[in-house]
């Protein structure tokens, strides 16, 4: 049974992106792994990120089997999950780095279920705004899909390079916050060069809904997160930035820091 909790609708994800629309800047979508390097760390590398410029905040919930990324992030899934860390307590690392900007929940499907029915509830309870379900496409659980769209959380939709066309409004149409672009086939990682084709998808998008269309995978530098933003509404990164937590937070915090300023400039 669903708790009070989980039908009150979230908002800062919205507000988020039109105080951004407002100052003609775009968003810098932040992802970590809940738990990596350390638990201790990530409470510190949550804050460091908002300080330095994160306008979302994607926190992975380990997993033993993360089939849709790359090396980085799959190290870093069991080195958490080697830390004991679960989706609870995931979200308490949440609570104690007291974070204000918006933090979206990024899981697949197996840890959202054992966590159990009240797992949204708990989320919206400990603060999270959205839900990204990495593998969970539109129509391939309608049951599920309903459960996540009725939670109160944005529910952020995942669309390819290979998407069809006519299943593209399809997808934005059962999602909310912002569309999640990735930009090219394959894994998460990060990438030398930034992606080609990025401008022609977005503006496809843009022709079939007005969410916010953010682009991922491969963006791993301030030049490329300043290439990017030229044609999005906003930026995400990952892999350099788990990578780099690897080293220190204070290098994610500073790998961060740069890529708001090149944005920005």
């Amino acid at each position: 049974m669903e708790s009070a909790s989980e039908i009150i609708s979230s908002e800062s994800i919205a507000r988020r992106f039109e105080a951004l629309r407002a100052e003609s800047r775009r968003a810098l979508v932040c992802y970590v792994t809940a738990g990596h390097p350390s638990p201790s760390a990530t409470v510190e590398l949550l804050q460091g990120l908002e300080g330095a410029g994160a306008d979302v905040i994607e926190l992975g919930v380990p997993f033993s089997d993360p089939v849709a990324d790359g090396p980085v992030i799959q190290a870093s899934s069991a080195a958490a999950l080697a830390n004991g860390v679960t989706l609870d307590s995931s979200l308490e690392l949440l609570g104690r780095a007291g974070v204000s900007v918006p933090v979206v929940l990024f899981t697949y499907l197996n840890p959202l279920l054992a966590a159990g029915p009240d797992a949204l509830g708990r989320a919206a309870a400990a603060g999270i705004a959205g839900i990204l379900v990495t593998d969970l496409p539109l129509g391939a659980d309608p049951a599920r899909e309903a459960w996540l769209a009725r939670s109160g959380l944005d529910f952020i939709r995942l669309v390819a390079p290979t998407t069809p066309d006519d299943r593209l409004a399809g997808i934005c149409e059962h999602g909310s916050g912002f569309v999640y672009l990735i930009s090219r086939m394959g894994v998460t990682g990060t990438r030398d060069g930034a992606p080609a084709d990025v401008g022609p998808m977005v503006r496809k998008l843009r022709s079939v809904t007005d969410l916010p269309v953010c682009v991922g995978f491969g963006i791993s530098t301030p030049a490329q997160a300043r290439a990017v933003s030229k044609m999005a509404d906003g930026v995400v990164v990952g892999s350099a930035i788990v990578q780099a937590a690897g080293d220190s937070v204070e290098a994610a915090v500073n790998l961060v820091r740069s890529m708001r300023e090149a944005m920005d400039g």
